[in-house]
């Protein structure tokens, strides 16, 4: 199994390269234009794809070393620091009311995804130390590579496909290089694609397509409003596992959903735009001293 993740993983970035607009031809010469004729930008776009391998780790050891409802609660941390990292790297103003929202989102996330911890009799030597360490280097990770990559794409007039091409053939040497160094007698013996069947392939192709849908989203918004995004799609995958599965609804999760959704509708409520108010009450100030 875990030679299988790996592997999914690298097929999954291969499959993530979606077709430029256009003739096959103007696509070739897209990429060979912007990704093989243009280092200084493959180098550019690497700086998020080793962050998020970075982030994928230490996620790793931060749940082996704490608690998994530790690890749900803390980790969900990354929606204020994605916020904060949009306010510092791309000089965004987030009003009272949002910051609120987004911390509200946090709280509503930890909650549906709380599960009481289960007595086993399996004792497992755990380092909190090391664990709440890794994940704050996970949470700040998230929230950099998050941004950084947001800046990238809104800073030029490249295409997103081919950012995303980019952002992923290092993906793609890193995971690789992954796979080889953990399981690559595996590998060797048993062929990259064993154990690939339909329904994994099908899978991967839903998680591409959703990471494509994310480098829309955050080309068009931004990364806080894919944290929304998300937390709305834990909710209706949630609700389809009820469904499906008939998962029993539990009042944290309930509880969890109506923070998150109430601090959707919130987020999205305009600003007010103080600078008007002032030169409002000002002028009203001076008509009442021109009436004494």
């Amino acid at each position: 199994m875990p030679l299988l993740c790996s592997r999914i993983v690298v097929f999954k970035h291969l499959f993530v390269f979606p077709r430029e607009t256009g003739s096959v031809g103007s696509m070739l010469s897209s990429i060979r234009e912007h990704v093989f004729g243009s280092p200084k930008e493959l180098l550019k776009l690497s700086v998020p794809s080793l962050v998020y391998g970075i982030q994928n780790n230490m996620a790793f050891v931060a749940l082996s070393n704490l608690d998994a409802a530790v690890y749900q609660v803390t980790y969900q941390l990354k929606i204020p620091c994605t916020a904060l990292c949009t306010v510092l790297m791309l000089n965004r103003s987030l009003s009272k009311l949002q910051w609120f929202s987004v911390f509200m989102l946090c709280g509503g996330v930890a909650l549906v995804q709380w599960k009481p911890a289960e007595a086993s009799n399996i004792q497992v030597e755990q380092n909190p130390l090391l664990g709440f360490a890794a994940i704050a280097i996970a949470v700040l990770c998230s929230g950099f590579a998050g941004v950084y990559f947001e800046k990238v794409l809104k800073s030029s007039d490249t295409s997103l496909w081919v950012r995303n091409i980019q952002m992923y053939l290092s993906g793609i040497a890193v995971t690789l290089a992954g796979v080889y160094m953990t399981d690559g007698a595996q590998v060797i013996e048993k062929g990259f694609f064993y154990g690939y069947t339909p329904w994994v392939c099908f899978v991967i192709s839903l998680a591409s397509v959703g990471g494509l849908y994310t480098s829309v989203v955050v080309k068009y918004t931004d990364n806080i409003m894919k944290g929304f995004s998300a937390a709305a799609a834990i909710i209706l995958s949630t609700i389809a596992s009820v469904i499906l599965f008939g998962l029993q609804i539990t009042v944290s999760f309930a509880t969890g959903a109506l923070l998150v959704c109430v601090s959707i509708y919130m987020y999205g409520l305009p600003k007010r735009d103080t600078t008007n108010l002032g030169t409002e009450s000002s002028s009203k100030s001076k008509e009442k001293l021109l009436a004494v």
